[in-house]
C-alpha cells in the first residue's frame, strides 16, 4: 500500500459485513432451538437463561466444553461440513447426561482466517440441529475471523454447555456397587475420537474416501466416518430423574478401557466381555486396515457403544425395554465387580479379530 492509501479492516482481511451477514442467516436456526428458560434472541453481549422457568428447584449447574479434534480436517478436506455441528453439541451434551444433567443452553465458538460462504452456515445449521437433538438452547456464540492465524479453508470449532440437575439426582457414581450390570448404547460410527488415527491410515493406505465403502457399499467411506455423534439425553434423561441408572459414563478419547472406571467408586472394578455384542463392520474394518491389537481397540474407539450404564441387576430387562421404545440399541456389555478402581475389557479368540484369548486391563 501507498503511503497515503487509506487502511482499513478489510483491506486487512476481515470482512465484517460478512460477519454480519451470517448472523442473520444463523439468528432463525438459534431461534429453533428455544425451550423453556430461553428465548433464544442473539446480538446482545451474553444470553440469558431462567432456571426457574425451565422447572428446578434445587439445581446444581453443569458446565461442560469440548472441540471435534481432527475429523474437522477430514471434514475441511472433502467438503464434509453438514454434521460436525453435531458432533460439537453431542461431545458436550453427552457429558452432562452422564452427571444426571439436562443440558440447557449451548454456545459455540467458530474461528478461521476468512470467512467462507456457506461454510460457516452449514456448521453452525449442525449446531442448531445438535442442540435440537439435545432439547438445549443455542443462546449465543463467537465467530472469529483471523487472518493469518488459519490456512486457506481452515477452521476449528468449540462448543460449551451448562446443564442443570436438581441435586438429589446428580450422579457421582456413589451409587455403583459390585453386581451392578452394565448396559451399552450403541454408537453411530467413530464419533469424534480416535480421528488422529482414522486420518493416519488414510493417508498410508491410500483410501478412496468418495467411494463406496468395502464394508457396505451402498454408503461412501467419507460419510461412513463423517457419521455425526449420537445424543443421548432425550433417552437417558427420564430414566435417570427417576433414580433407575447408578452410573453413565461416556466413551470417548480413551475408549471402554479409560472411560468406564471415570465413574466407579473405589473397590469396583469394571469387566467388560467384548464377546458381548458383535463388532460393527466400521471397526472391523479400521482394525484389519491397521492391524490394531484388540487392546489398542479397546483404549482409543468406542468400539460400537458411545454410553455404558451401571443399572441394579433387577432393573436391567425394564430399562433395556424404555431404553429401546426411546429408539436405542441396548447391548448387555459387562459386570461391576468387587476389586480395584479400574475396567478390564477382555475377549475370546476371534473376538476383534483376535489371534488369541486377550485381556486390556487399565486401573484409576
Amino acid at each position: 500500500m501507498s503511503d497515503t492509501e487509506s487502511y482499513s479492516y478489510a483491506k486487512a482481511g476481515v470482512d465484517i459485513a460478512a460477519g454480519n451477514a451470517l448472523v442473520r442467516a444463523i439468528a432463525p436456526l438459534a431461534k429453533a432451538t428455544r425451550r423453556p428458560g430461553a428465548d433464544a434472541e442473539l446480538g446482545g453481549f451474553g444470553g440469558f437463561f431462567d432456571l426457574k422457568a425451565a422447572g428446578y428447584d434445587d439445581p446444581l449447574l453443569v458446565a461442560a466444553n469440548d472441540g471435534v479434534g481432527t475429523k474437522l480436517k477430514l471434514a475441511i478436506d472433502h467438503n464434509a461440513h453438514d454434521g460436525v455441528g453435531i458432533d460439537l453439541v453431542a461431545m458436550c451434551a453427552n457429558d452432562l447426561i452422564v452427571q444426571g444433567a439436562e443440558p440447557l443452553f449451548f454456545l459455540d465458538y467458530y474461528a478461521t482466517g476468512k470467512l467462507e460462504s456457506g461454510v460457516a452456515e452449514r456448521v453452525i445449521a449442525g449446531i442448531a440441529e445438535g442442540c435440537k437433538q439435545a432439547g438445549c438452547a443455542l443462546i449465543g456464540g463467537e465467530t472469529a475471523e483471523m487472518p493469518g492465524m488459519y490456512g486457506p479453508g481452515d477452521y476449528d470449532l468449540a462448543g460449551f454447555c451448562v446443564g442443570a440437575v436438581e441435586r438429589s439426582r446428580a450422579l457421582t457414581g456413589n451409587r455403583v456397587k459390585a453386581g451392578d450390570v452394565l448396559l451399552g448404547l450403541t454408537s453411530s460410527g467413530v464419533h469424534s475420537n480416535g480421528f488422529s488415527l482414522v486420518r493416519r491410515l488414510a493417508a498410508d493406505k491410500g483410501w478412496k474416501l468418495d467411494r463406496p465403502a468395502i464394508f457396505d457399499n451402498e454408503v461412501l467411506l467419507i460419510d461412513a466416518l463423517m457419521a455425526p455423534t449420537r445424543i443421548y439425553v432425550k433417552s437417558l434423561l427420564p430414566l435417570v430423574r427417576a433414580g433407575r441408572i447408578n452410573a453413565l459414563a461416556h466413551i470417548t478419547g480413551g475408549g471402554l478401557l479409560e472411560n468406564i472406571p471415570r465413574v466407579l467408586p473405589e473397590g469396583c472394578h469394571a469387566v467388560i466381555d467384548a464377546d458381548g455384542w458383535e463388532q460393527p463392520r466400521l471397526m472391523a474394518f479400521l482394525q484389519a486396515q491397521g492391524n490394531i491389537e484388540p487392546e489398542e481397540m479397546a483404549r482409543t474407539f468406542n468400539c460400537g457403544v458411545g454410553m455404558v450404564l451401571a443399572v441394579d441387576a433387577d432393573a436391567v430387562d425394564a430399562v433395556t425395554a424404555d431404553l429401546e421404545a426411546a429408539g436405542e440399541t441396548v447391548v448387555r456389555v459387562g459386570l461391576v465387580e468387587a476389586g480395584e478402581k479400574g475396567c478390564t475389557v477382555k475377549g475370546s479368540q476371534e473376538t476383534w479379530s483376535a489371534r488369541a484369548d486377550w485381556t486390556a486391563t487399565h486401573l484409576g
